[in-house]
């Protein structure tokens, strides 16, 4: 595993035109077909060649240059200093003329043709003295179009329904990682810090299964509420190899192979499946993003039921909050709780491994071993091994301007020696592309100006504690309730060790106070140095116990 340090490289997922990138996914759809084939014949790719509207000759280029990339489409973008045909043709201010008379002339129920709404095109060009696009110009953007939307948009639901699968049945899913389905939900019991062992309340879980040989592949377990940053947490755990996750958590002996990309994540239309950093990091590693259908629930039917026993698992723990109140009753969910985070994930792969061994009604075997026979035949899925480099595709995005201090986000300063050779001419700079992780502001990585790698950029002042986005927040409320009408970073900063005083003055009694100090000492990311928790003394070890409370379940549900 690596230890962010070494530069991330970037290679047009966030900076190629929507143009390029879309054009690269098509090419990704037809080349990546051929390279399956042992041998490409002149047929094959004369056949290629008229699908993607190229010579014979470049399909042989990008055969090429795809066996010898890493099998995204980011491989088969054309060169950044290429500026010959089908790069810049059209001018933005063309682009955007044809985008809204698609939009106000194409996508209605009135179903105008391709010739009405190309000559509207034309009408609008001429009279702002634009240059006029060819009407196959016009044609490729509507073929672009989503078949499901455009058709939505035109005849309706009904007229949509042709194109969606027959009955509304979910697809048949049969290889390894071909879909894996992703959802989060509060987790049923009440949960203690570390130092007090006192209640902080509920945490949330996000997790991923496998569809085809239902096993869990994903499993991440937070304080925070659920966001992109947890759907991108669990896609780094489902890709990477969750051994040294294991051993930080003390379970050397426990056995979880079930890693790999997936083909395709299915997911439900919740916000935090809609943003940009999950869509293009999707793509760039050739994860296809699939929404469920509104009003078919069945279409998520797998997690659902994973989700549900899970819960139903977690109510045999101390300290369960149970569904509801009618069937908590009196039970004093606070006064029982005795697990802390680190606790519970380690319980949660304990079950996770027994239930992976046991027989599954659906299956007629284990999930185990649907796994082992799907590796047998196709091949041990492929896995990430820089878990930084990937977890990075999917943090939140942030676009400023380079100043002579850096960068400055949310009051904070950010700089490096790197940065020098682009302040020198940061005139001449567009606003660079920037992420971060919310929960550790220490640092951000910063796309270079050619965008081809992230650079990682500190604190300007480097005495600054680590803090999260939670902390600065309600730093500069605090400081404005305050009557401070200018934030500044020193002020900041002392608002954050403020109300880090007040929650250890406070944390021994009121669980606010103990949760948000239990946030704050969170790992924001896992560490290759990173000690490994001591053994709970809630759970058992690996050989078993006799009169341990917290256990996985003999006979665990289904999922």
């Amino acid at each position: 595993m690596d230890d962010g340090r070494a530069q991330i490289i970037e290679r047009g997922v966030l900076t190629a035109p929507d143009e390029t990138w879309d054009m690269a996914v098509r090419r990704t759809e037809v080349i990546g077909r051929l390279a399956a084939e042992p041998r490409v014949g002149l047929a094959a790719a004369d056949a290629a060649a008229d699908e993607l509207g190229i010579s014979r000759r470049q399909v042989y280029v990008l055969l090429g240059r795809w066996r010898a990339g890493e099998g995204v489409v980011s491989d088969l973008l054309p060169g950044r200093s290429s500026g010959g045909r089908r790069l810049g043709r059209v001018p933005t201010a063309v682009e955007t003329v044809m985008a809204e008379v698609i939009r106000s002339r194409y996508l209605t129920r009135q179903r105008r043709s391709v010739a009405a709404v190309y000559r509207e095109v034309v009408r609008r060009c001429r009279t702002g003295g634009l240059p006029v696009p060819a009407r196959s110009t016009l044609a490729r953007r509507i073929e672009a179009l989503d078949p499901v939307a455009a058709a939505t948009a035109r005849e309706g639901v009904e007229g949509a329904r042709r194109l969606r699968s027959a009955g509304g049945d979910p697809p048949s899913i049969d290889g390894l990682l071909q879909q894996v389905q992703i959802d989060h939900t509060p987790v049923d019991v009440e949960v203690v810090d570390e130092r007090h062992r006192l209640p902080i309340g509920r945490p949330y879980v996000t997790a991923a299964i496998d569809v085809a040989s239902r096993c869990v592949v994903g499993l991440v377990v937070t304080l925070e509420a659920p966001s992109a940053l947890s759907v991108g947490l669990c896609l780094a755990h489902t890709v990477c190899d969750k051994r040294p996750w294991l051993e930080r958590l003390g379970l050397q002996a426990v056995v979880w192979p079930m890693s790999g990309k997936p083909h395709e994540i299915h997911v439900d239309n919740a916000v935090e499946f809609h943003s940009e950093a999950l869509r293009r990091g999707c793509v760039q590693h050739g994860v296809t993003l699939a929404y469920r259908p509104k009003g078919m629930p069945h279409f998520g039917g797998v997690i659902e039921r994973l989700i549900g026993t899970m819960m139903q698992m977690v109510h045999e723990l101390p300290g369960t909050t149970f569904s509801s109140a009618a069937e908590r009753g009196s039970y004093d969910s606070q006064a029982s709780a005795v697990l802390t985070v680190a606790e519970l994930n380690r319980w949660l792969a304990l079950a996770v491994a027994a239930y992976h061994g046991q027989v599954h009604a659906t299956l007629g075997q284990t999930p185990a071993g649907r796994w082992a026979e799907g590796v047998a035949a196709g091949g041990r899925p492929a896995t990430v091994t820089g878990e930084t480099a990937f977890l990075i595709d999917f943090l939140p995005v942030i676009r400023r301007t380079l100043r002579r201090t850096g960068f400055t986000i949310d009051h904070v300063q950010y700089y490096s020696d790197a940065l020098k050779p682009w302040i020198a001419r940061r005139d001449r700079l567009e606003k660079f592309v920037l992420r971060r992780d919310p929960r550790d502001l220490s640092r951000i990585w910063v796309l270079d100006p050619d965008g081809h790698a992230y650079l990682p950029v500190p604190y300007r002042t480097l005495a600054r504690p680590p803090i999260s986005v939670w902390e600065q927040r309600a730093a500069i409320a605090r400081l404005r309730r305050d009557g401070r009408a200018q934030v500044d970073e020193n002020a900041l900063f002392a608002m954050v060790e403020q109300m880090r005083q007040i929650t250890e003055n406070a944390a021994a009694t009121t669980r606010r106070a103990r949760r948000d100090a239990e946030r704050r000492l969170a790992t924001p990311a896992p560490r290759p140095d990173a000690p490994a928790p001591p053994p709970p003394p809630s759970l058992p070890a690996e050989e078993g116990a006799d009169d341990e409370p917290v256990q996985p379940f003999e006979v665990i549900e289904q999922w």
